[in-house]
């Protein structure tokens, strides 16, 4: 805020009538910042990754913390790897993560552990890093492999040993993946392994993940890597397989903080935790039907949620 007088006006106006005036504006700066709950000098970087729901969380979290007071900067469309090197790096302060990619992918583990201990086990692992992770969300994208359902009815297909089953009588017969999948630690491979059966070249698709679901529903490919929570499943009327040998580990979105970014705003954590709450399966499904088919912004998609649950004005 500023406050500017006329020129002839501002050379006569006497010392004391200056400093009250300094003062008021220094009590007003006080109550904006007092009002938006939070004081900071220094932008929060919230990031994100480059699929719908990442970039719907990413979004809905820069909207809530400029609502509590914060500058924000968003960067988003990003790559695990990437995303997981902004916060290592301190590019980035604030992001979602899943944990079952920070247990595999970044901290190596491959020991079979349920949501609760996959949880605890990334949070000490991370910890010694400076990256906090805060309260699990009630959201666990895991990923599956889905066909059409027309297909899968008329077939019988209901778990991934039937679809593997189906794949050896066709070995031509193609997949669609994403484009991390294939060469994850948790990915193809240790799958492949599992469940007994080795794909080649010809039969790896690899693209963006919204094409994975287009390419099912018109029926261009009958087999493809999908995320539990994207509203395309039912809406594209896709029969998601059930893992019947246990293979994909939870995945439970959480916000994850740089720890010296936490110390330097003392509400952060409260707050982020407060949002997390309010997240879950059946309504993320929601959100990312509305973007992947009703195709409304992001942005809006975002807003329309924070305001449902009364986190922003």
């Amino acid at each position: 805020m500023q406050v500017s007088f006329p020129h002839t006006l501002a050379g006569v106006m006497p010392r004391w009538m200056r400093l009250l005036g300094a003062a008021c504006l220094a009590l007003v700066a006080l109550g904006v910042m007092a009002a938006g709950g939070t004081a900071n000098a220094a932008t929060l970087t919230v990031g994100g990754k480059n699929f719908t729901e990442q970039l719907i969380l990413s979004e809905m979290t820069a909207q809530y913390l400029r609502s509590k007071g914060y500058d924000v900067e968003l960067k988003n469309g990003l790559g695990s790897v990437v995303m997981r090197q902004g916060l290592e790096s301190k590019q980035l302060d604030i992001a979602w993560e899943y944990t079952g990619t920070s247990l595999i992918v970044y901290n190596k583990i491959t020991e079979k552990l349920d949501s609760q201990q996959a949880y605890e086990r990334v949070k000490a692992l991370d910890g010694k890093i400076g990256i906090v992770w805060l309260n699990l969300s009630a959201l666990n994208n895991t990923y599956a492999f889905a066909m059409p359902g027309k297909i899968a009815r008329e077939e019988g297909v209901e778990t991934v040993s039937q679809l593997i089953d189906r794949f050896r009588a066709n070995p031509k017969m193609p997949f669609a993946f994403d484009m991390e999948f294939v060469g994850r630690a948790d990915g193809l491979e240790p799958m492949e392994q599992l469940y007994g059966f080795h794909l080649e070249r010809p039969n790896i698709k690899q693209m963006d993940p919204g094409l994975v679901y287009t390419a099912l529903k018109n029926e261009q490919i009958e087999a493809g890597l999908v995320y539990t929570s994207d509203g395309r499943n039912k809406g594209f009327d896709l029969k998601v397989l059930a893992d019947d040998k246990g293979f994909f580990p939870a995945y439970a979105a959480t916000p994850v903080v740089r720890k010296e970014v936490l110390d330097a705003n003392p509400k952060l954590a409260d707050e982020l935790n407060a949002l997390s709450a309010k997240i879950n399966n059946e309504n993320m499904s929601d959100m990312n039907a509305k973007v992947d088919i009703d195709h409304r912004a992001v942005s809006r998609v975002a807003r329309d949620f924070l305001k449902q649950e009364g986190l922003v004005p």
